[in-house]
């Protein structure tokens, strides 16, 4: 029997690991035989998230010039670099422009394709449109996978779980929401993806809750306008077909995520990392105890984002800062992270309030803010978001640009610790994550034409029996409420260990691999290798993806800038084709 390796996932992820084990089989395995079996219900290459099956109207989140499969030598890796184009060399499309998510399924197929067929040939790939069910087998042995509809299971000397992001089972709370509706005939749609959820329930003309106000709302907000027949004109008013909803929206922080930044770097790059490199994870990683994020953690990215932060005003906009950058860095330098001296310092040092960094702030804009009304809500929340527009594509505030380049930094750092709770990728994503402008442009729009209407922060929904409807309340505009027979949750779903919308990782957690606290899946950070909750890394079974407590920054990597799920794609394909040569040289086990 041949060697055999199973990738459960032929998406992004599995793609990409294709391409890291093409890149070095030819070194580390040599011209022994090996079947490669992929498993996917949906297209190798786009897979769920980038599948053609989808609306037009769906964007991606990422500039065509921002998006690239292939590795460079920003990588820090062991594995050949294999250069290839980006989205937008590829596809002829405008640089700057955000494509359909049907575009980027297309380029995703082509580097699948291009990945096949760099494989040698004693290498055969088998696909399989189906799911994956469960693992199992010994850890000295091969392993079994098996598939939906198939009695027989693949039988595999390795197994990669590139799974994507995953449905989870409905909490409690999402549970006794359903239940309500049920009882009620009222509408709940539950966390999902919203390119998965059947809308054709929500009715024109009605008041509906929405919870969220991230990139789940921007793709429901386009379903549910543009995809009902609304249009745009050339000024940017929206024209309603008169079959969309009305969309009451609000969240925790109440303001949509920060605009994509809409202008390019000049100048002299922040050198980093500075404050939060290899060297401090390394002592972080020393201690006997975990490390706590918010005592241990948080003051050294605080730092390290306010080192880019102000490198970048003193270099581009020195006109806005008292003392010679010299001068400020050494004192910034020898300042404690989380002492009084290091503010005491940027007070000084940096007139404009304006011009200071202020990351907690930045989480909680609408903190203690609270209105008399919702039309104020409305007017005051309009003007947020025009701000956040104007600010985000100008570049006398390239200092955002700076954080953006941190936050990365800062992310790659992170995956060598693990799991550090949900909060810090949330923060990221409201920061760095957010809609192309002319989302944010539509929104406005939107607003304008009353088929959006924002709650504000600290929302709160209730299912108010006695009425038989939901109600919708925030901290901003106390004590109003919302009534409407329908209530979309507009995020996706929490991984849970307890709840997982995955069979196969529930019988994962059965068997005994390890979840974090977050509900991601524990891979050793070094190869992916899944962790058991004996914490020891299984030698046959391997994980890459966001539902892993490795998850990499964004679905994507920008083209020269170290690409951390390049790394993990390559060391995991290298430890893997390792295992196997050295398989081949004892007898194997059945």
């Amino acid at each position: 029997m041949n060697a055999s390796l199973v990738v459960v996932g032929a998406g992004p992820r599995g793609t990409g690991f294709l391409e890291r084990l093409a890149a070095s089989l030819p070194l580390l395995y040599g011209d022994e035989p090996l079947d490669i079996h992929l498993v996917d219900p949906h297209p190798a290459g786009a897979g769920r998230i980038w599948r053609a099956e989808q609306s037009s109207l769906l964007w991606m989140n990422s500039m065509a010039e921002d998006v690239t499969m292939f590795t460079d030598d920003t990588v820090q890796q062991e594995g050949p670099v294999r250069p290839g184009p980006t989205l937008a060399e590829w596809s002829g499309l405008d640089a700057r422009s955000f494509p359909s998510r049907r575009a980027q399924g297309a380029y995703l197929r082509w580097v699948y394709e291009g990945a096949v067929a760099a494989l040698p040939p004693n290498v055969t790939v088998h696909e399989h449109r189906t799911r994956a069910t469960r693992v199992g087998g010994p850890r000295a042995g091969r392993q079994r996978v098996w598939l939906e509809g198939r009695p027989e299971p693949l039988v595999a000397d390795l197994v990669v779980l590139a799974l994507g992001h995953l449905d989870a089972e409905l909490d409690p709370e999402q549970q006794e929401l359903a239940h309500f509706a049920e009882r009620h005939g009222l509408l709940h749609l539950p966390p999902a993806f919203t390119a998965d959820s059947d809308l054709s329930a929500v009715r024109p003309g009605e008041p509906v809750i929405v919870r969220g106000f991230g990139l789940a709302f921007v793709d429901l907000m386009a379903l549910l306008t543009e995809g009902r027949g609304g249009r745009y004109d050339a000024d940017g008013t929206y024209h309603p077909s008169g079959r969309e909803p009305v969309l009451y929206v609000g969240s925790r922080r109440g303001v949509p995520y920060h605009s994509k930044i809409g202008y390019t770097w000049t100048g002299e790059r922040p050198p980093l990392p500075r404050f939060f490199g290899p060297a401090e994870v390394d002592a972080l990683l020393s201690r006997p105890d975990r490390p706590d994020f918010r005592r241990d953690i948080w003051p050294l990215i605080d730092k390290e984002l306010g080192f880019a932060h102000y490198h970048r005003l003193f270099h581009a906009h020195p006109e806005r800062t008292a003392v010679p950058w010299a001068d400020f860095e050494e004192k910034y330098a020898a300042a404690d992270p989380a002492g009084p001296g290091l503010r005491a310092l940027i007070d000084a040092s940096v007139p404009d309030p304006a011009d200071r960094l202020d990351l907690e702030a930045l989480d909680h804009p609408l903190d203690g803010v609270r209105f008399p009304s919702y039309a104020s809500l409305q007017s005051g929340l309009r003007t947020y978001i025009q701000d956040d527009l104007t600010r985000r594509h100008d570049d006398r505030h390239s200092v955002d640009l700076a954080v953006f380049l941190g936050l990365l930094s800062v992310y790659g750092q992170l995956q060598r610790i693990g799991d550090v709770g949900g909060w810090w990728h949330g923060f990221f994503s409201f920061l760095a994550s957010g809609p192309p402008g002319p989302r944010l442009r539509q929104l406005l729009a939107l607003s304008d034409a009353g088929v959006v209407r924002f709650l504000g922060a600290g929302v709160t929904v209730e299912a108010d029996e006695a009425a038989g409807d939901f109600r919708a309340g925030s901290a901003s505009v106390p004590g109003q409420w919302i009534e409407a027979a329908a209530l979309i949750e507009a995020r996706l779903p929490e991984p849970s260990a307890e709840r997982p919308g995955s069979p196969l990782l529930q019988a994962l957690y059965e068997e005994g691999a390890a979840a974090a606290e977050t509900g991601l899946l524990q891979v050793d950070p070094a190869d992916g290798r899944v962790v058991g909750r004996d914490g020891q890394p299984h030698p046959r079974r391997f994980a890459l993806g966001p539902f892993t407590v490795a998850r990499a920054s964004g679905a994507f990597t920008r083209p020269r800038t170290g690409g951390a799920a390049f790394r993990q794609n390559d060391a995991t394909a290298r430890a893997a084709l390792s295992f196997l040569r050295d398989l081949a040289c004892r007898p194997v086990s059945a």
